[in-house]
């Protein structure tokens, strides 16, 4: 599973009337014209590469009834990070609205791979080696990928495999599981936005008063064992694994598709990553569809470990 979620459930209520839109984004050569083709074919109205500046006119009149589809990248006309991230803000204030953000990701080998098989010019490099245009566009795309709802990286996806993906996450039709996303954060940098649950980790033993454990992270084993040996930290586990594991079968039963969890502490490096860690895996273990996300690794450049799903 190559997927993981931040910030906010993906929309399923299926009783709201107003506009729902998916923006899908990400590098070019990331899968967004496959992602926002397999939308289309599930149900939503599609629109690519649609004029930023022309968005808030989608709002005018009654909602359509159906679910849209926006594919954006640097090739829209008007496009800006600044522009999309006040968009963004813009939708998520309207109680009018229901907005997502996908973001495809993908590594900048596989991307120099796939434009140097298709042999196209980067939108960003139209004169140079793509590798700069791709190297742009990811500094560019920061920002927007710290506020995507869902992310997906694609760097090992066929495009079968994406629309698979894309399915699993937007097609009600055959959504039978709830799925449930588990990630984790910094106090510093903010609370996740539209999380469903989120609990406090800074109570635990704190490696990074550990010299030999502070440039870890919670992905460690040695920093787990750690955190593990707070005599607090059994029951809290125990009692938070509960909690969610006799939630679970209620929300699925209300029809909710997705639940988001976040899990925090001070710097979202120790703590909250191992919590949230041994919480997907137990969940995943117990049958549940999981994806997991560690919010200030992917900031530092860390690489995280995959998704666990049953």
């Amino acid at each position: 599973m190559m997927s993981t979620q931040k910030d906010a459930s993906i929309t399923s209520t299926q009783t709201f009337s107003g506009h729902r839109f998916v923006l899908v984004t990400g590098p070019s050569g990331g899968g967004r014209s496959t992602a926002v083709n397999a939308l289309e074919d599930i149900g939503f109205e599609a629109i690519d590469n649609i004029p930023l500046s022309l968005l808030p006119r989608l709002l005018e009149g009654p909602p359509r009834g159906r679910s849209m589809a926006l594919g954006l990248d640097v090739r829209n006309r008007d496009f800006s990070t600044d522009a999309l991230i006040a968009l963004i803000d813009d939708f998520s204030a309207n109680p009018d609205v229901e907005v997502d953000v996908l973001y495809l990701d993908c590594s900048p080998e596989v991307l120099v791979r796939r434009y140097s098989e298709t042999r196209r010019r980067h939108p960003l490099a139209p004169q140079e080696s793509p590798t700069h245009g791709i190297t742009r566009e990811i500094d560019l795309l920061v920002p927007i990928r710290a506020r995507a709802n869902l992310l997906i990286d694609t760097t090992e996806l066929s495009p079968h495999d994406l629309r698979s993906e894309i399915e699993t996450w937007f097609d009600k039709r055959t959504t039978q599981r709830l799925a449930v996303s588990v990630q984790s954060f910094s106090y510093k940098r903010g609370i996740p936005r539209g999380v469903d649950m989120i609990l406090d980790c800074r109570f635990l033993r704190n490696p990074h008063w550990d010299p030999a454990l502070r440039n870890e992270n919670g992905q460690s084993a040695a920093v787990a064992d750690y955190i593990g040996q707070d005599e607090r930290y059994a029951e809290f586990f125990d009692r938070v694994l509960g909690l969610v594991i006799m939630l679970l079968p209620a929300y699925a039963q209300e029809g909710k598709s997705h639940l988001s969890i976040a899990l925090g502490c001070t710097g979202g490096q120790h703590r909250s990553v191992a919590v949230a860690e041994k919480l997907a895996n137990a969940l995943a273990a117990s049958g549940w569809q999981v994806s997991k996300r560690h919010r200030e690794l992917e900031r530092s450049g860390v690489k995280t470990s995959a998704s666990g799903e049953s």
